[in-house]
C-alpha cells in the first residue's frame, strides 16, 4: 500500500487527461470565434437579375421637390420628383462607404447622412468623400404606373 501512495501517477493516464484538456479548450474556441467571425464577416447576397421594377408608388403621389425610396431587386433606389416636375431614379447606395441617401428637399440634391455626401439631381458627386456617382435608372410612366429600369 505505501508504494501505491509514493508511485508516480502513469503516464498513460496524464496523456489521456492531457488530451481531454487540450480537445475541451480547443472545442471552446471553436464555438466562441465561429459565431463571432459569422457576425462580423457577413453571407455574400447575390445581385437581383431584375433588369426592371413596377414600383407601388403612383406618380401622382410624388410631390415636386422630394423623393421616396424604393427596393431595386436587392438593393434601395431613390425615386425623385424635381422641382420641375421630372421624376429621375438612382442607386440609393452611396459609393463612399455604401450608407442609404436621401433626398433633401431644403438643398434640393440627394445626401448621404453617413459622411455629409452630397449628389445633384442627375446622379453626380458634388460635395463630400464619395468618389463615384450615383448608378442612374431610367423611369418610365405608364399610364398610373412607374416602372424603373437599369439603364443599358
Amino acid at each position: 500500500m505505501a508504494d501505491v501512495l509514493t508511485r508516480p501517477d502513469d503516464p498513460g493516464r496524464r496523456r489521456i487527461v492531457n488530451w481531454f484538456l487540450g480537445t475541451s479548450a480547443g472545442a471552446f474556441l471553436a464555438a466562441v470565434l465561429y459565431p463571432l467571425t459569422r457576425y462580423l464577416v457577413p453571407p455574400r447576397t447575390g445581385e437581383s437579375a431584375a433588369a426592371s421594377v413596377t414600383l407601388a408608388i403612383k406618380p401622382d403621389e410624388v410631390k415636386a421637390n422630394s423623393g421616396q425610396i424604393f427596393k431595386f431587386g436587392s438593393r434601395p433606389g431613390i425615386l425623385v420628383r424635381t422641382a420641375s416636375g421630372e421624376l429621375r431614379a438612382f442607386s440609393a447606395v452611396c459609393t463612399h462607404l455604401n450608407c442609404t441617401v436621401q433626398y433633401r428637399a431644403d438643398v434640393s440634391h440627394i445626401w448621404c447622412a453617413c459622411h455629409n455626401g452630397h449628389f445633384d439631381l442627375n446622379g453626380q458627386n458634388i460635395a463630400g468623400p464619395p468618389p463615384r456617382p450615383l448608378e442612374a435608372y431610367v423611369v418610365n410612366v405608364r399610364g398610373n404606373q412607374i416602372v424603373v429600369s437599369k439603364s443599358v
